[in-house]
């Protein structure tokens, strides 16, 4: 989406953002003075402790939390205007896939509801299996799946609505090192083949700094933006570039501002 002057305008514009819970035990300032710009194409990594914010920010970009002060615009619109929109979509820490549907019958529940015919639910089934290397396995069921390809079925089931916004909250860390990497690569093949702009919360250091264009580091509640780290990495990135001195020199940054915000680091 461009503006009037014809400039690609931000995907995500956060100011001032403040969102704070009511709960029986008083008021929990979830976040302070969020200030955020996400351009189109950017791959961004939110990374800080355990309770910092970073999934509650995720969930206000998707209109699933309501801030309580300054504004945030998707694509130009409201989050709620976005969400309507199919603006995005969202990819949570666990899978969520039906058992007693198949992998396709998961992925076209979606587009099922809001109205799209068999024939196209099919056709966008197919095409986002195929994206996620999972084309030999629609008409399996979750149960007969490992938990890594549920979970790139549940990025495949998120990319069916064709959105150009990803949000994926932490989606494996409950995936064991190995597998991890291997998704790790998968994705950022996924990212270069279709230009998507992502949103990725993570508890990992070397996870955020293998992915990302840019890494958000955030503070303990109440979670506010302690740095954004561009990275100077290519965007073409093996593996095994995590053993390169660059790589080293980002995750130390990224490290270093973990302490700086008084967080964890991991």
């Amino acid at each position: 989406m461009k503006d009037l002057a014809g400039v690609e305008a931000p995907v995500i514009e956060a100011r001032d953002l403040e969102l704070t819970f009511h709960t029986n035990d008083g008021p929990i300032q979830a976040l302070t003075g969020v200030n955020l710009t996400i351009n189109k194409g950017d791959f961004v990594s939110f990374i800080g402790p355990s309770g910092c914010g970073k999934t509650t920010f995720l969930r206000v970009i998707a209109d699933l939390e309501q801030p309580t002060g300054g504004s945030i615009t998707v694509n130009g619109m409201t989050p709620e205007a976005a969400r309507k929109a199919r603006a995005y979509g969202y990819v949570f820490q666990a899978a969520g896939l039906y058992p007693w549907r198949t992998i396709m019958g998961n992925i076209c529940l979606p587009l099922e509801i809001v109205g799209f015919s068999r024939a196209e639910q099919r056709e966008r089934a197919e095409r986002v299996l195929d994206l996620v290397d999972l084309a030999g396995f629609a008409n399996k069921f979750p149960w007969q799946l490992s938990g890594g390809m549920q979970q790139r079925a549940s990025i495949a089931r998120a990319l069916a609505f064709d959105a150009d916004l990803l949000l994926m909250d932490e989606p494996f860390g409950a995936l064991d090192e190995i597998v991890r990497d291997h998704l790790n690569e998968q994705l950022l093949a996924l990212w270069a083949r279709t230009q998507k702009t992502i949103g990725f919360v993570t508890h990992s250091i070397p996870e955020a700094v293998y992915l990302s264009t840019k890494i958000v580091v955030m503070s303990p509640r109440p979670g506010r933006i302690t740095d954004v780290i561009d990275s100077p990495l290519p965007r073409e990135r093996p593996l095994d570039i995590r053993d390169s001195p660059e790589f080293i020199a980002l995750a130390h940054r990224v490290r270093e501002g973990l302490r700086d915000g008084h967080g964890d680091t991991v």
